[in-house]
């Protein structure tokens, strides 16, 4: 019995010659293999690899933001952004933000801000808050794909991001509270 460690495959003889014309045949079908099935192979290899690459700084942790507004409070559910490269990527090349979700860019220690909206496909109010936990300021419905910058307007500690239209639509408003961990209690 010969073994061909390459392709896996026994064969049934024990003569070297009979191995080696074998395994040339095997490497040859190998070879014959349709085209496009090889580039098939290829291409789920590379997006695999690209997956795997790419997975671990996609992911960010999750967690609940609470803003107490005069018209109640009001419970989010958000990606927190805290690494370099969470921050830039922040939303972008994203088709859809369920109602109720979003992301919170911490910028500890607080700092002067600038936000845009390039490679994002949803509109958005950006909400620009201070170490203290109160809302700054709120840039509402911030429009897609564009390089405007968008200034914090003062040193600030977070910046929530959420569907556009939803800080007008709970009545959430400057001077609110936000609570989170990020946030210094004072």
């Amino acid at each position: 019995m010969c073994f061909d460690v390459l392709s896996a495959v026994r064969f049934p003889t024990d003569r070297p010659q009979a191995c080696n014309a074998l395994r040339s045949r095997a490497g040859r079908h190998l070879l014959r293999w349709p085209r496009d099935a090889r580039a098939a192979a290829v291409l789920l290899l590379l997006i695999v690899l690209a997956l795997a690459a790419m997975g671990p700084s996609r992911a960010a942790d999750q967690g609940t933001v609470e803003i107490a507004s005069k018209t109640g409070v009001h419970v989010f559910s958000v990606e927190l952004a805290a690494t370099d490269d969470q921050r830039a990527r922040g939303l972008m090349h994203r088709k859809r933000l369920p109602e109720g979700h979003g992301m919170l860019f911490d910028f500890s220690p607080g700092q002067e801000v600038s936000m845009w909206m390039q490679n994002t496909l949803i509109p958005l109010d950006m909400i620009f808050i201070r170490a203290d936990g109160r809302i700054h300021r709120i840039v509402e419905n911030t429009e897609p794909m564009s390089t405007r910058i968008i200034s914090s307007g003062g040193p600030v500690h977070a910046v929530l991001e959420v569907n556009a239209g939803t800080a007008r639509k709970l009545g959430i408003a400057p001077g609110d509270i936000v609570s989170h961990p990020i946030f210094r209690k004072r």
